[in-house]
């Protein structure tokens, strides 16, 4: 997908509000190829820290092109205004605040040699989507296209002039300072076989450390290799691959990895790639795409389409299956096991994606979230609990709660194919209980709070988010008939309680005496790596609704649902301060003190709708779509975090979300498409119908599920995987 002309900055960011319903709508049909609505550019501007490379759905490899390793705008390696062109890696974290992988940069080009291998690129020529990246590089005179398998990449080059050559750079990757890109690699062995083939490991340390297992593969010898002197001492080397390709002006090479061994990356490229037929890979990548995206059939305008075929495309892209073939892999102990499934998940960005991503996984894939979740628990087997951020089957200890909990009680209680319930609860229970890094359950349990003088930061936050926790590991003790344990983790769940402020009604940090933390600022924005702040990523205008497992007890606190409303009414009016402590790039997509750019934020639209105020939830949607999904490089607001900001959409657009994820209801909101259909796994279907739908007509007039009026305002899992229409009568006039 071309996006020749586009314009960088906010100056006309957001599209009027009407012109994506008053346009053509175009209603889709069988023939439709539905890869032609994603768009892999979206995101890779502004904050979305997507990428553009060459994927395969929860593949270990993305190849894309590289335009740059260090720091926070790099999270992903590349940017869409950069002029330059680095080389091309193997592999990237989609959407995510942090940088890593970027592994093994390659670069070819063609014609007499210099120093800088770096090259301008003709934008037209850059085309992307999914299983497929090709673009032309204009100074190394070489079209180079990308595709991949899930555990092999493939590139291929057309040279243009002579003296071809490819340029491998085994110390190159994604990190937060140039001084991080050169202590990245501690150890690196790389070993020239024959004069096809490079095999090698690195030790690397970003934002995990890891084993990187590879072996390089050309379909055409090189001539002899050159060893690059580098001033800096990086582990590892650079070296430069020199070929004859007589006529013949096309070069392929195949790249695959392993966390376990070069044998192991060995045998990744002789079972899933033993051939060179490039279309062949990019075909069956394809496919594999084609498969997932056909669960929903959505009918809507094209940028409707583009929006939604987009956000589940970013979905798919992880969490990545980085077991072998073979089923070997590297556990968080870095000794090596092998799945009794042949997946081993990771890449489980969990802070953000309990919220909407793993939901949507089971309905959509009930397979594959069983898949993850028993992941989790081998994870948890040898880690001694569940994964809170999970990289290459490494613990990052990234964000705060141990929200692989929600996700795997989620799957439990919806009757995830699979899954051991009394181990699953046994895992669980030994998180939330059991001493471990970021863990303070003696302090937690003996004040009914964590006071901020005894923890040091995030105390406000990690009390309502281990809140949560604690309120999914006592439904799945009540389903197991562990009535003590209920009653424990249900005590904990009410903590939140303890810190809501009667006087601002707020979420407000507490000492160990009990004393409120004064001076008060409710504005100031806090973040993870700031001593000294009570909140994570946020303030407490926006933590103070992270309630999810007791709305109705919240909206007590604050003084019935009048009050609750009006209080939730300012969180969208006040104006926006601009006061930091610390790194809070995060906090993005702003109405007022809501931001929707960071998750926290995510489920708060819909508590209107729990309070019989539906029409406030459909305005505030109409509102977020329209400003803050967009098909276009800057068209997201925030991280895109491992799918869960298109999550997010994907429900949202649906007309219905998950507040509460494990208590097997959505909540009804307001449809952004005319029509969806989702084809479950059980061989059914569930249809949603917005009739009506309209710029205009964005209110709720009725909802209806088989013919049967919803007043409610909820529907259920078992409903929803029993099939059916769920059907939409919308409006333009205000319904209370």
């Amino acid at each position: 997908m071309k996006h020749a002309g586009f314009k960088l900055g906010r100056v006309f960011v957001y599209t009027c509000v009407s012109l994506l319903f008053l346009s053509c709508q175009s209603v889709g049909n069988e023939s439709d190829d539905l890869l032609q609505y994603v768009d892999p550019f979206v995101g890779t501007t502004y904050t979305g820290h997507t990428f553009p490379g060459a994927t395969y759905p929860l593949g270990f490899m993305q190849p894309g092109p590289q335009s740059g390793n260090f720091g926070w705008d790099y999270c992903a390696g590349y940017r869409y205004e950069d002029p330059l062109i680095w080389g091309f890696s193997q592999n990237r974290l989609n959407g995510t605040g942090i940088p890593d992988l970027g592994d093994l940069l390659m670069m070819p080009f063609s014609g007499t040699s210099r120093n800088d291998f770096k090259s301008t690129y003709n934008k037209e020529s850059e085309i992307a989507s999914p299983g497929y990246y090709a673009v032309t590089l204009d100074q190394n005179s070489v079209n180079v296209e990308l595709t991949a398998t899930p555990h092999v990449a493939m590139h291929h080059y057309s040279f243009e002039r002579e003296k071809p050559k490819v340029f491998i750079d085994f110390q190159s990757g994604c990190v937060s300072s140039e001084r991080d890109y050169h202590n990245r690699v501690l150890a690196s062995e790389v070993q020239i076989e024959d004069n096809r083939t490079i095999s090698g490991h690195s030790r690397v340390k970003a934002w995990v450390e890891r084993d990187l297992f590879y072996v390089i593969e050309f379909d055409r010898p090189f001539m002899y290799v050159e060893d690059l002197q580098d001033t800096i001492a990086n582990k590892a080397p650079k070296k430069l691959f020199h070929f004859d390709l007589g006529k013949k002006k096309d070069l392929n090479v195949k790249v695959a990895i392993s966390t376990v061994s070069v044998e192991g990356a060995k045998a990744n490229l002789q079972s899933e790639l033993p051939h060179w037929n490039f279309n062949k890979v990019r075909k069956a990548a394809e496919k594999s795409w084609r498969d997932y995206l056909s669960l929903v059939k959505v009918t809507g305008t094209e940028d409707q389409k583009r929006n939604f075929y987009t956000s589940m495309y970013h979905l798919f892209i992880q969490p990545n299956n980085i077991a072998d073939v073979d089923g070997k892999y590297r556990g968080p102990d870095d000794s090596v096991y092998t799945s009794a499934t042949g997946k081993y998940y990771s890449t489980f960005s969990l802070w953000d994606t309990y919220r909407a991503a793993h939901p949507m996984y089971a309905i959509l894939c009930p397979d594959k979230a069983a898949e993850m979740v028993n992941t989790m628990m081998e994870h948890a087997e040898v880690q001694g609990y569940l994964p809170i951020w999970a990289l290459w089957g490494k613990e990052s200890f990234c964000m705060i709660g141990n929200h692989a909990v929600p996700v795997v009680v989620e799957a439990c209680l919806k009757g995830l194919p699979g899954i051991d319930l009394e181990k699953a609860y046994q895992l669980v229970r030994k998180s939330l209980t059991e001493e471990h890094h970021y863990s303070e359950w003696n302090i937690y349990d003996q004040y009914g709070y964590l006071p901020f003088d005894l923890i040091g930061k995030e105390s406000v936050s990690k009390t309502l988010e281990f809140g949560y926790d604690d309120y999914c590991a006592a439904l799945l003790a009540r389903k197991l008939g562990k009535q003590e344990d209920y009653e424990f983790f249900m005590k904990r769940a009410s903590y939140y309680k303890n810190l809501l402020d009667p006087a601002t009604k707020l979420m407000r940090g507490k000492d160990s005496k009990g004393k409120w933390r004064t001076p008060f600022n409710p504005f100031l924005l806090s973040h993870a790596a700031t001593a000294g702040g009570d909140y994570t990523e946020g303030n407490a205008w926006q933590y103070s609704w992270h309630v999810q497992q007791d709305v109705y007890g919240l909206v007590e606190l604050m003084g019935g649902k009048e009050a609750f409303a009006a209080h939730l009414d300012s969180l969208f009016t006040l104006e926006t301060k601009a006061e930091n402590s610390g790194f809070v790039s995060d906090v993005t997509g702003l109405i007022g003190q809501y931001a929707h750019g960071n998750e926290p934020s995510h489920h708060v639209i819909y508590l209107y709708s729990m309070i019989g105020k539906n029409y406030r939830t459909a305005e505030l949607v109409r509102e977020i779509v329209d400003k803050f999904y967009q098909p276009r490089p800057d068209g997201l607001c925030g991280n895109d975090d491992c799918g869960q900001m298109s999550a997010w959409y994907m429900f949202t657009a649906l007309g219905f979300y998950p507040v509460n994820p494990v208590s097997g209801e959505y909540v009804i909101g307001s449809p952004q498409l005319p029509e969806a259909t989702i084809r479950l796994a059980n061989g059914k279907t569930f249809t949603m119908m917005a009739e009506n739908l309209s710029a205009e007509n964005k209110y709720v007039k009725t909802v209806w599920l088989n013919d049967q009026e919803i007043t409610d305002y909820k529907i259920t899992y078992s409903q929803l995987m029993e099939g059916g229409i769920l059907k939409f009568e919308m409006t333009d006039k205000v319904i209370e």
